[in-house]
């Protein structure tokens, strides 16, 4: 540690990451480290979800915490190349007001490009230079018939990794997919958990960088684009929504700050993106736009918020693709657990503005892929016919909520373990075909569903 702070170098210990991948844009993120390697792993988890590590002492210095990487003044320049083009970002200072990272869209992208991005950080003009190195491939345009495959995940509690060098085994089993990109919808990392529970913006960010700094997870999104959705457990606390008591010293808005400063996304939460001519994914927002849970329901109360509603009619109204993929960090079909779950459209509290969604989307031919619940199953609402996708936790520790013995007449498949759900658009004799593919933790394709249009 004294060698690295003599000699100025500086360090990309959190990796980067490639966001908002478009037909000619996409977001580059990455943060300064002041060391090349985080605080290994000392503690010892409990045999259960969520229970303190043991010995672990929340009041211990965070720099000195599992996982902890301290950012670093320095500069960062970047620097993406594909087989006809080249575009540099010059060097551009990262300081402390913004936990050191770097956020920078680059325009100017050929679609469905492959592009290698190479990164250099330095601490000044003169000093050391660390470099790493990624890839990515642009959307193809809307007329584009080429194959799109895609991954997308949930949940993920540092002390639920299943790896202990690596982190999170979907990961690496993503990564050997080479996914065109992949969508984590919510609950990236659980501020309002232990090891340590946040009391602190530093305490918040350092959950960031503890998880960024996973093996597994670095390696995977320096070659994976991104589209990052958020949830409760990453903006505050359970079942957050605007008005929530603060966490600690950490209140809403600062959680919504942190979150924009930690994530490759754009200034809208809610967007839309066209991959080719068979398939339009939607990513949306159930945050920052709804009502009090504990309100009573009504044609007023919502998740979504009038704002995004609007938008959503509008844009998906208006698209041609053949396949529509609604990505929400929540459930809209469920079946959740009826007793104490009242945060979601599958929930009573938000019935009204729910079977409308269900309604609405069912109309529209729309299928969804939904985060924020710890088992993995594909259900068809029995009233609109919706069909949905839960991607299951990040590791079968995580796993659980629901009795694998308890499957309800809307399941099609159950199964209360970890892994992660692919999607995967191609055309077989001219026939435009999608299919929903579960995997586990190791790999395996445990459940598939296939659709023609």
């Amino acid at each position: 540690m004294h060698a690295q702070i003599e000699n100025d170098a500086v360090y990309f210990t959190t990796g980067f990451k490639i966001g908002e991948v478009s037909q000619n844009s996409a977001i580059i993120w990455t943060r300064l480290c002041k060391s090349a390697k985080p605080v290994p792993v000392q503690h010892v988890r409990q045999d259960k979800t969520f229970r303190s590590p043991k010995s672990f002492n929340n009041n211990m210095p965070v720099n000195e915490m599992d996982g902890a990487v301290e950012g670093s003044f320095g500069e960062i320049k970047v620097k993406l190349v594909s087989e006809n083009d080249t575009i540099i970002i010059d060097w551009t200072y990262v300081s402390a007001l913004k936990d050191y990272t770097y956020k920078r869209k680059v325009e100017g992208l050929k679609p469905n490009m492959f592009y290698k991005v190479k990164l250099t950080g330095r601490m000044g003009k003169g000093q050391p230079e660390t470099t790493v190195f990624g890839s990515f491939n642009t959307a193809p345009d809307a007329d584009d018939t080429s194959p799109i495959f895609f991954t997308s995940s949930t949940c993920q509690f540092f002390w639920s990794h299943d790896d202990p060098e690596r982190g999170f085994k979907i990961y690496d089993e993503m990564k050997k997919l080479k996914p065109k990109f992949h969508s984590q919808t919510g609950d990236y990392v659980y501020y309002d958990k232990p090891g340590p529970f946040v009391k602190t913006i530093e305490m918040a960010r350092h959950k960031w960088h503890a998880m960024n700094s996973w093996p597994s997870l670095k390696e995977f999104y320096m070659q994976t684009p991104l589209y990052i959705e958020k949830d409760d457990h990453d903006l505050l606390r359970d079942d957050a929504y605007p008005g929530k008591k603060p966490l600690g010293e950490l209140t809403f808005e600062d959680g919504l700050a942190l979150w924009y400063e930690q994530t490759p996304i754009g200034d809208k939460p809610y967007r839309t993106q066209r991959w080719g001519k068979d398939l339009q994914v939607w990513f949306v927002e159930v945050r920052e736009f709804r009502s009090d849970n504990s309100i009573e329901d009504s044609k007023d109360k919502t998740i979504w918020g009038k704002e995004q509603i609007e938008w959503f009619r509008n844009t998906l109204e208006s698209s041609n693709a053949t396949f529509k993929v609604l990505i929400s960090p929540t459930p809209i079909v469920g079946p959740d657990r009826p007793k104490g779950k009242n945060d979601n459209h599958s929930n009573k509290a938000f019935q009204t503005e729910g079977e409308w969604l269900r309604a609405y989307l069912a109309k529209h031919n729309v299928f969804v892929v939904n985060g924020d619940r710890h088992w993995q199953y594909a259900s068809v609402d029995p009233v609109s016919g919706l069909r949905e996708f839960s991607q299951g936790a990040v590791s079968d520790f995580h796993a659980g909520g629901w009795s694998q013995d308890n499957v309800l007449p809307q399941h099609k498949f159950l199964r209360v373990k970890g892994g992660f759900l692919a999607t995967k658009v191609y055309r077989e004799s001219g026939t435009p075909i999608i299919q929903f593919l579960h995997y586990d933790v190791d790999g395996n394709v445990v459940h598939e569903e296939t659709f023609k249009n």
